[in-house]
């Protein structure tokens, strides 16, 4: 007993000293809580409820039970700060709007509420955020920066240059090099276009370097300018920066998203607990067809497989039905979701320690072709969620998975094609995923696609960010399965689920290992 009130009185020292008085029923639950611990220990947990509590801002000093027990509660989870999260989905609607002051020569995060549809305005500014974070980057690589260390002084050396330089002067200038965005401002008619203006250019010399080009991507112009024509000797994507790069002129802000505000990349607890769970894995599947028989087998077979080790999450990527339904297709869907959730009922520990992650595609109900795209609506998922509980997370298109100090950017489109259909010169050598993943990776963003082939809504453009660099980039793509690794960064694309022998993805985050799996064919 003496035993107890000592640790009460301690508890009441400690919060007297931070403006608090404490009930006696109060004090005696978290007494009792932190009865058998050691004295170190004991401190350094009132100290952290403390903290917790005054983050609070409570309207009275005088603190309830219940204010410990949800302190207490919240603050004893895997020993980590109240803002530290071991597994956040972050929908696009969330994600933090980075800007870069030109002046201070650094980022800072914008909190405005972003509307769905916003002003005319908008359409430009997006382009100009983006291409403002690229000059940055271009700006400070060591082929432009000003100033050179002395073991880079032997480099080639190349200047940087704005569009209204060029059209200030009517002489011949050589050996330039501009970043503009790459666009038809009359048809047939090829441009480039900075926010200082646009110069027509001459593209039939042009060498290509790898990459694949689009318009509405931003492009490094190497050549010549007479007679009010740029005339393109060489065109190349903007050099990339690899995350360790990007991280100094970030600080700690959290530019990827969820409730901290400060960047969980940098915590030790979680770090920790990434680097002790050696076997946890999440696992990516592409054109989950929900109504497909055997589809839903194989589904089953892979449930079954997982019972015992339960992955940490499985995404599913749409499209969710294998064709149309017409009217009929949101009751479909509905159907198909509430089986899938029966499946899943009969293997316990899978429903009990895995999150189960829908990102919808084009096809799925009820949302226009417009990135990002929002989740599937509440009406068709609230059977399988009532059933499966907090395990069932429908999410946006693209969508961000915070696992520890991993950052996972996913999203679900048809990219290869795409980009491929609208490159304005198709590569003469080289891979094609290694081409796309330089490519996204270099444009900072998921879809550098003009307007008409990809509609997104302009104020929430930073939705389809890469930048700075996530650990994973999970691309849901009808094209063959890749996985690629540049600057650090890994490019993954699980292939359509049933059109591949029912292959799909595993990624081990304490390795940063891709897993090539497959569903044995029982038939064989």
């Amino acid at each position: 007993m003496s035993d107890s009130k000592e640790v009460r009185l301690e508890i009441n020292n400690a919060f007297k000293l931070s403006g608090f008085t404490i009930r006696r029923e109060a004090s005696s639950f978290l007494a009792e809580q932190l009865s058998g611990l050691s004295n170190k220990e004991r401190i350094k947990v009132i100290d952290k409820i403390t903290a917790h509590i005054l983050h609070q801002c409570l309207s009275q000093p005088v603190l309830e039970k219940e204010h410990l027990e949800v302190a207490y509660r919240e603050c004893s989870s895997a020993g980590l700060e109240e803002t530290e999260t071991v597994l956040n989905v972050i929908d696009a609607f969330n994600v933090p709007k980075i800007s870069y002051d030109n002046e201070k020569k650094k980022f800072s995060i914008d909190l405005s509420k972003n509307n769905m549809y916003a002003e005319p305005k908008c359409k430009a500014q997006f382009l100009i955020d983006r291409y403002t974070m690229i000059w940055q980057r271009t700006n400070r690589n060591k082929l432009f920066a000003k100033e050179l260390l002395p073991s880079m002084k032997n480099e080639n050396r190349f200047q940087l240059r704005k569009i209204e330089v060029l059209l200030s002067t009517s002489r011949k200038v050589d050996d330039v090099v501009v970043l503009g965005l790459l666009t038809q401002l009359t048809e047939g008619k090829y441009y480039l276009e900075d926010p200082t203006g646009s110069v027509l250019l001459d593209m039939s010399q042009t060498r290509y370097h790898s990459g694949l080009f689009t318009e509405n991507s931003y492009v490094l112009v190497e050549g010549y300018f007479e007679d009010k024509t740029l005339h393109v000797m060489g065109l190349v994507l903007p050099p990339s920066e690899t995350r360790a790069i990007s991280l100094p002129y970030f600080g700690n802000l959290n530019t990827f998203g969820g409730k901290s505000k400060t960047l969980l990349k940098n915590s030790q607890n979680l770090l920790k607990i990434e680097q002790e769970n050696e076997d946890g894995m999440i696992i990516f599947l592409s054109d989950v067809w929900f109504d497909n028989l055997k589809v839903m087998s194989k589904l089953k077979t892979l449930f079954a497989g997982y019972d015992d080790f339960p992955p940490i999450a499985i995404v599913f990527m749409g499209e969710f039905l294998s064709c149309p339904y017409g009217y009929e297709h949101s009751t479909q869907l509905n159907a198909a979701l509430i089986n899938l959730a029966d499946i899943i009922m009969p293997f316990t520990k899978l429903r009990e320690a895995c999150k189960f992650i829908f990102v919808p595609g084009r096809g799925d109900p009820a949302a226009a072709n417009i990135l990002p795209r929002p989740p599937i609506p509440n009406t068709i998922t609230k059977q399988i969620s009532e059933k499966l509980g907090d395990s069932v997370i429908f999410t946006t298109n693209p969508c961000r998975l915070q696992y520890c100090t991993q950052e996972i950017v996913v999203l679900r489109q048809d990219l290869v094609t795409k980009m491929c259909r609208n490159a304005i010169h198709f590569p003469d050598a080289g891979d094609i995923p290694d081409h796309l993943t330089k490519t996204l990776l270099s444009q900072c963003t998921l879809s550098p696609l003009s307007l008409g082939v990809q509609p997104v809504f302009w104020k929430h453009a930073d939705a389809l960010s890469l930048y700075p660099m996530p650990d994973l980039v999970v691309v849901g793509d009808n094209f063959p399965p890749y996985s690629r690794s540049y600057q650090n960064c890994q490019v993954v694309n699980p292939g359509s689920f049933p059109r591949t022998e029912y292959a799909f993805k595993v990624y081990v985050p304490a390795s940063r290992m891709i897993e090539d799996s497959q569903i044995p064919n029982e038939d064989a």
